[in-house]
């Protein structure tokens, strides 16, 4: 049936308005097909109340690790659980990442992911990690990009001795990227640098959560993301640098946003909220729960994210969702180095970053959309598919009660783990309703996702960044010598 969300405000990236919004029947194609301020309500349609509350688009999460493989264990959420999870937030996509063994050709670790999303309950799409390079991940690419819409591709510059890109392969891979049209993706951190860190703690004998923080520090991040965003401009490709974490990093990305060049940041709520302090905890478990990377920083970094999410130089948040038990991260206690990396989040970011970003007056509500949602939908080319408020466009959407509060809690999550990173936090701002295509999958807090509805993204090349870059490196070239 037909479904009429009635009395809420609009607000879309770049506008608000009060307006009435049917939607299509997920078996009729599940897309807006009306917004109107008033909108008489069709035979049989179902009404869902809005008033006071807004209607958003549904939020994308462009960076999370479902069933994930790593470190020896595998991330409690599955692809069912994870996406579920993240409906009952707000989040009606992700973009999750196939990350192939060191020699494993790509295609075959496509398939194993396409696989294992099949149980998903919303939408999801890949970006494809190159961990290593000959002619054969060369032809794969040009495989994904033409006939399975993997329009991105992942590069680890940290992780030595198991998923690191060196140089070699970012410059491949990068060059490879810029004839498909693909966008680049970098975790940013100078994994020798670590790799060298990690040993000479260990030497000395600190073997705790403590020292994660330590082997990463800040440094590390800034000369990776700023030797990664300089690869990019001598090739004259665009870059996108993940999870962004430290001033450095965001100082490199607005240095090369100045100079012109064409480089995208991403956030996580996390580290605009969480302080290292975490890893001093004297409950193991619980300083162990947040080791991720990079890790959790100081005020000072955390201040100068928010400002990058202000001024626009980071443009989308997500959650780098990759959550391992109590039992799994204890595979690390006598040796920090082998606690599974990963922390959730895929529930929470929308009501944390609403809390901590819209309430406090750091960002408006159509910027909220835009770093959630839309700006997402337009760098990897999902748009206006996703992240709009439109006609025509798919069916996902919030309805987001500003007033309501919460009280996070792993009690209380949807999220399969045994810990929750915002333990104990109050936020107001919460979603009330979630559309996945015109399915109702949560509703006043009663979780109706079905397992296996979510439908596979293609993402074809971005064609207006590329055509924009070959232009300026047809610009750059030599103009040939009169002789």
């Amino acid at each position: 049936m037909t479904t009429l969300i009635r009395g809420g405000t609009v607000i879309d990236s770049d506008r608000t308005h009060r307006a009435d919004v049917l939607i299509a029947d997920p078996q009729d194609g599940g897309t807006i097909l009306q917004i109107d301020r008033t909108i008489e309500p069709p035979d049989g349609a179902k009404l869902v109340d809005a008033h006071d509350q807004y209607v958003m688009p549904g939020g994308i999460d462009p960076h999370t690790h479902m069933e994930l493989p790593f470190m020896g264990t595998t991330a409690s959420d599955d692809f069912y659980t994870g996406t579920a999870a993240g409906l009952s937030g707000g989040t009606t996509s992700i973009i999750d990442f196939v990350i192939p063994s060191p020699k494993q050709p790509l295609m075959d670790a496509f398939k194993e992911w396409r696989g294992w999303a099949e149980k998903a309950s919303s939408d999801y799409g890949f970006h494809v990690a190159v961990t290593w390079w000959d002619d054969s991940v060369y032809r794969d690419m040009g495989t994904l990009v033409h006939e399975h819409g993997v329009s991105s591709f992942k590069h680890f510059m940290a992780y030595k001795n198991a998923i690191m890109a060196d140089d070699e392969v970012l410059v491949n891979s990068f060059s490879r990227s810029l004839e498909l049209g693909a966008l680049p993706t970098v975790h940013a951190e100078n994994g020798e640098l670590v790799f060298q860190l990690q040993k000479q703690l260990l030497a000395k004998g600190f073997k705790g959560p403590e020292a994660h923080p330590l082997s990463r520090p800040p440094q590390v991040e800034g000369e990776a993301a700023n030797r990664a965003i300089r690869i990019a401009q001598v090739l004259g490709v665009p870059v996108y640098i993940v999870h962004v974490s430290a001033r450095e990093a965001v100082e490199a990305i607005s240095r090369a946003r100045n100079e012109g060049q064409r480089v995208f940041g991403e956030v996580l709520p996390g580290h605009l909220v969480i302080d290292e302090s975490v890893y001093r905890d004297p409950d193991w478990t619980r300083a162990a729960a947040h080791v991720m990377s990079p890790p959790f920083r100081t005020s000072e970094h955390r201040e100068a994210l928010w400002r990058g999410l202000q001024s626009g130089q980071l443009h989308t948040t997500a959650t780098d969702h990759c959550v391992f038990c109590a039992s799994q991260k204890a595979m690390g206690r006598e040796d920090f180095t082998k606690i599974p990396n990963g922390c959730g989040g895929v529930e929470d970011r929308m009501s944390v970053l609403w809390h901590e970003g819209v309430n406090r007056g750091r960002i408006t509500p159509n910027e909220f959309v835009r770093i959630t949602s839309t700006n997402a939908a337009q760098i990897f080319n999902l748009y206006p598919r996703k992240g709009a408020v439109q006609v025509g466009a798919d069916a996902d959407l919030v309805v987001w009660d500003p007033a309501a509060t919460k009280t996070i809690s792993v009690k209380t999550h949807h999220q399969k783990v045994d810990f929750n990173i915002f333990e104990g936090m109050t936020v107001q701002g919460v979603a009330m309703h979630t559309f996945t295509r015109g399915a109702h999958a949560w509703a006043d807090g009663e979780l109706r996702a079905q397992r296996g509805a979510g439908q596979y993204l293609k993402r074809p090349p971005n064609a207006a960044y590329y055509d924009a870059v070959r232009v300026a490196n047809k610009l750059k070239e030599p103009h040939p010598v009169e002789r």
